[in-house]
């Protein structure tokens, strides 16, 4: 029976490599969710366009589900990682995270409520005034909203993780500060957006969140390619080791 213990730096490698992936797959599910769906959820007569591209806002909301479940996966994927190094931010970071995953998913839900309000009103025939515009009114708010809340949910947890690899050099500090940079920015103009003072998702959002939306890319191309810095968890996995040995002496 093989009874060979893996390496510490061989478990942070898959974890690494998990982190990098659904990063990568939550980005993009994201992105395409987002750039497919603006030209719909922005327009003036957005429930007629909605009812007409019911199989885009489908694809929409299956993204936007994807999207979700793999942000949320990519701190449970860092946890075991992070919590050698700070249990605190490690715990942090999940539970930040979870928080966004449950305000995304919700997010699908208005989508998927919009769509069939969409439908109602075209079947009653367009009608000019109707409670069908004041009920969209009501759900586009509630969703701009709960996509702010999302990303100061996200801006947080990330910045989480990203202290404690900039402060154990776990990845390159121009990364992890690059990270945190551009966090900052994000959640800055997603309180904006919740307060009414921009639109949700236009130009200015937009250019603000380009820096983190490139930064995670290259942060998750980084743990595919490299993972964490070895010299790192070695060093700790030594002064853990020498601890426990004092601690039984």
């Amino acid at each position: 029976m093989n009874t060979t213990k893996e390496s510490p730096h061989g478990t942070s490698r898959k974890n690494a490599v998990l982190a990098g992936v659904l990063l990568i797959i939550g980005t993009v599910s994201g992105m395409i969710s987002a750039i497919t769906g603006i030209p719909v959820w922005n327009a003036p007569d957005y429930l007629l366009r909605i009812a007409a591209n019911e199989n885009l806002i489908n694809l929409g909301i299956i993204l936007q589900f994807v999207m979700a479940i793999s942000c949320a996966g990519v701190s449970i994927a860092l946890y075991p990682i992070l919590k050698k190094f700070s249990e605190g931010l490690a715990i942090g970071a999940v539970g930040f995270r979870l928080v966004e995953n449950m305000l995304q998913i919700l997010k699908a839900v208005s989508m998927i409520t919009l769509l069939a309000l969409s439908q109602e009103f075209i079947r009653t025939g367009s009608p000019t005034t109707s409670y069908f515009q004041g009920a969209g009114e009501i759900i586009t708010t509630a969703s701009d909203w709960m996509v702010g809340a999302a990303l100061i949910c996200f801006s947080i947890g990330a910045s989480m993780y990203y202290i404690a690899f900039y402060q154990h050099r776990l990845v390159p500090r121009w990364l992890s500060g690059w990270g945190l940079v551009s966090l900052t920015l994000a959640a800055i103009f997603s309180l904006l957006v919740m307060i009414g003072i921009i639109p949700s998702f236009g130009t200015i959002q937009v250019v603000a969140n380009l820096s983190i939306l490139v930064q995670e890319m290259v942060f998750a191309v980084w743990l595919i390619a490299k993972g964490v810095n070895p010299s790192a968890v070695a060093s700790l996995s030594a002064k853990t080791a020498t601890n426990e040995l004092l601690s039984a002496a």
